[in-house]
């Protein structure tokens, strides 16, 4: 039996040939939209960032045949299965040399290159390299971390960031959040941030001029326009709040005590009765012993109080004599009701902010600076400085240690340690201006309220308008 004939299609399809153009076609068509698109991202940017452009294409040209000779490169000697099956009768498939996979992003300061690792290359071999891929690359540093299972991020930092003065202009925006403070950046351009949830004490230290008062400045300016936040100031080096660092931002005070110790023991006084009266009534009005369970809030606010040149203080006068012996007194009274802050004023929403030069034994008691939770040291001019800002781990760090910060250039920058990283960071903080800060106590002078007018029984003291002090 025949079968009817099957019709061929009309027309003779495309040729290999045309294929071939066609495939070519698209491919300059996608290489000039790239192109175009590379062309127009170089000449939109600015010159630093043009320059990290330029680093970046060199990065990623160069990277196959720069690896090997620094170790960062695999002979694998197992051959794949489509090596086995195109290998000639008779002969061994070549090895291989296995080098990981990077991708690039440029930004002002520099290029994050993100690393595929390879078995054999992981954080340890390319972080040994850090310094020899800053020199290929004429970086001022490579900085070498994890990023995810089997990545890594290679930070290539083409300018010092640290060298970089900074400005940071606070604003009337309410913070996302009050969990974390950003402070500034670090060594390798990367922001960086203190926790505040959780922290019951942050010690700074450093000398005149190197930006602590700054460092302050921001926090204030920062978290100002929240309600969720109230401020309290012991300032020992003014006598009234309308003189010395603070008398710009008085207004959004609700407590200020000066260089006088029983003043200021009044105050200590108040906020640790204020902190006892919070952990009575928190479980039984919030339903959790921890605020940072269910957040601060406006009737549960964050109080933060400075204690800025702390030693004044604390300090033990010399002298046998009757006023001696009753300053000696205070200034043992006052360090323990501010240990007992820090010791136990985490989880009713306190950060108490320890702030002196020299927070050394005699200035600051170990008690206070150990147990705050953050440390912080702008310059120092001795070891002994910054072993007492930092602790003794510091002498295992050299190259973040504050002795090394007295340069002028470095104004602004501190050594601190960040959670959940290894050792010390240099991080530059941004100049916030007291004029600045200023602008923003005064816009937000009605969010404040003196938190135990705000607890259940309500029966703690109005604020002070410390603008109308004599």
């Amino acid at each position: 039996m025949r079968h009817p004939a099957i019709p061929k299609p009309s027309g003779s399809g495309m040729s290999p040939e045309l294929i071939a153009y066609s495939a070519l076609g698209i491919a300059a068509a996608v290489l000039a939209v790239i192109g175009v698109f590379t062309a127009v991202r170089y000449l939109r940017a600015d010159g630093e960032t043009r320059a990290s452009l330029r680093l970046a294409s060199r990065i990623r040209r160069t990277w196959r045949r720069s690896a090997p000779p620094l170790g960062l490169a695999v002979i694998d000697r197992t051959p794949t299965t489509t090596a086995q099956l195109t290998a000639k009768t008779g002969q061994r498939p070549e090895p291989r040399t296995r080098i990981p996979a990077i991708t690039t992003r440029p930004d002002r300061t520099g290029v994050s290159v993100r690393m595929k690792t390879v078995a054999g290359i992981g954080l340890d071999e390319v972080a040994a390299q850090a310094r020899h891929l800053a020199d290929l690359w004429g970086c001022a540093r490579v900085s070498v971390a994890p990023d995810g299972p089997g990545r890594l991020l290679v930070r290539a930092v083409r300018i010092d960031p640290l060298a970089a003065k900074t400005r940071y202009r606070p604003g009337l925006t309410v913070p996302a959040t009050l969990r974390v403070w950003p402070m500034g950046e670090d060594e390798y351009a990367k922001p960086v941030a203190a926790a505040l949830s959780n922290v019951p004490g942050i010690a700074v230290a450093g000398l005149p001029g190197y930006g602590k008062t700054s460092l302050v400045n921001s926090l204030i300016g920062r978290f100002a326009p929240s309600d969720v936040v109230q401020f309290a100031v012991a300032d020992g080096k003014a006598e009234t709040a309308d003189a010395g660092d603070y008398a710009d931002i008085a207004p959004r005070l609700f407590a200020f005590a000066g260089d006088d110790l029983a003043e200021a023991n009044k105050l200590f006084i108040r906020l640790v009765k204020l902190r006892r009266d919070r952990y009575n009534a928190m479980r039984r009005a919030l339903g959790t012993a921890n605020l940072w369970d269910v957040n601060p809030s406006a009737a549960w606010p964050l109080v933060v109080l400075v204690i800025d040149e702390a030693h004044t203080f604390f300090s033990q006068p010399k002298g046998s004599d009757k006023r001696s012996r009753e300053l000696a007194a205070l200034a043992a009274e006052n360090a323990r009701l501010v240990d007992d802050l820090i010791r136990k004023g985490r989880s009713v929403g306190f950060v108490t902010i320890v702030i002196t030069q020299k927070p050394t034994g005699d200035a600051i008691p170990t008690s206070i600076r150990d147990n705050c939770g953050i440390r912080i040291s702008f310059a120092q001019t001795t070891q002994e400085a910054a072993v007492a800002a930092l602790g003794d781990d510091i002498r295992l760090w050299p190259d973040a240690n504050p002795v090394g910060l007295q340069d002028p250039a470095y104004l602004g920058v501190a050594s601190m340690r960040i959670q959940g990283q290894e050792g010390f960071t240099r991080v530059r903080m941004p100049e916030v201006t007291p004029a600045d800060t200023a602008k923003v106590a005064a816009a937000t002078a009605h969010l404040t309220a003196d938190p135990a007018t705000l607890l259940p029984h309500g029966d703690g003291p109005d604020p002070v308008d410390f603008t109308k002090a004599a």
